[in-house]
Formats: structure tokens, C-alpha cells, sequence
């Protein structure tokens, strides 16, 4: 399970170290993709297998935008071996990722987030929608 919160940057080659424990989870080689809220997602091989086949299983019509989404952008990531893995320019242009970054586990995934859009995210949850997200589950 992907917890917690990560403080890094981005090189100049568009190098990101990531978590140690997080690398444990994700593997040898996991998946990259941009995401809502204008950060990017990283699915260790199980789960993004778990998405392909969800996705495979709906009518084309109704999830091909989410296909085209999800996939056009999605990289292939093999951490070196310090740990970083590259981040294309388009993907680290997609969530303005330009230096400061915070990694979040969420569950079942991780996200990759420009480090001021996420201390707004983080304070725009903290300041009310989450109490009635989690009412609304009877969490």
C-alpha cells in the first residue's frame, strides 16, 4: 500500500528520485501517465493491468477518451540505480513539474505533484470538501 508524502526535485535531465518503499511496491518497472488535478500517476504493473483490463471490458465507445487519455501519455518507468526515473518532457510539462516535487502514496498508486499545487490541493481538502466526501461514503 502506497502511504504518505515525499519531498524531491527534478534534475536537469528530468531525473526523479523516487521513494525507496515506493519502489519496493511499484517493482522493477512500473507505469507513468498524467491524471486529474494536474499531476501524473504511477501504477506498479499489477494495478495498471487491473485498468487495462477494466478498460478492456466496457463498451469502446463509452471508454475510449479514457483510453486515449490514460495511455497516449503513459511511460514505461525503470528506476536506475539511484533510484530515479526519467519523466519525459511532455509529462513533466503536463503537471508543471519544473523542480520541487511531492510524491503522495494513495492506496493503490502513487502521484507525482508540482509541490505548490499540491500544499494548495492538500489545504483545499483540509478546509471542508473532505468531511462531506467522507459523509457522503459514511466513512
Amino acid at each position: 500500500m502506497f502511504i504518505g508524502e515525499y519531498n524531491y526535485a527534478v534534475d536537469d535531465k528530468g531525473r526523479l528520485n523516487f521513494p525507496a518503499k515506493f519502489r519496493d511496491e511499484m517493482g522493477a518497472q512500473f507505469y507513468v501517465t498524467r491524471w486529474l488535478d494536474e499531476c501524473l500517476i504511477a501504477f506498479p504493473q499489477s494495478e495498471w493491468q487491473h485498468v487495462a483490463d477494466s478498460l478492456a471490458e466496457k463498451s469502446m465507445v463509452k471508454s475510449r477518451d479514457i483510453q486515449r487519455f490514460l495511455y497516449a501519455k503513459a511511460v514505461e518507468a525503470v528506476p536506475d540505480k539511484q533510484g530515479r526515473i526519467l519523466l519525459p518532457a511532455n509529462l513533466r510539462e503536463q503537471a508543471s513539474l519544473d523542480k520541487d516535487v511531492t510524491i503522495i502514496g494513495v492506496g493503490s498508486h502513487a502521484e507525482i505533484w508540482n509541490t505548490e499545487a499540491w500544499r494548495k490541493k492538500d489545504a483545499e481538502l483540509c478546509s471542508g470538501p473532505i468531511a462531506e466526501a467522507m459523509e457522503a461514503l459514511d466513512f
